[in-house]
């Protein structure tokens, strides 16, 4: 298991978001940005918008995906 923040996939908050997997905490941030945004969060409205483009256009977000992976891959387990 591995701890990502809100912040390092983008975000505003320092919201922790765990997982096994990589996939697993870009489930989780992509769940909470939709939870801000239909709560009227302004700060996170950003990041969702990003988030649903990532979403629309997955070849094109390649780049941030394995960024992330790569991140989560190097991150300690907790």
């Amino acid at each position: 298991m591995k701890t990502m923040t809100c912040q390092q996939l983008g975000g505003p908050c320092d919201l922790a978001h765990r997982g096994e997997t990589h996939d697993d905490v870009i489930n989780a941030q992509d769940q909470h940005l939709k939870a801000m945004e239909k709560a009227g969060d302004a700060a996170h409205q950003p990041a969702r918008d990003e988030m649903k483009k990532r979403w629309r256009r997955p070849r094109k977000a390649l780049g941030w995906y394995n960024d992330m992976k790569q991140t989560f891959a190097a991150l300690p387990e907790n």
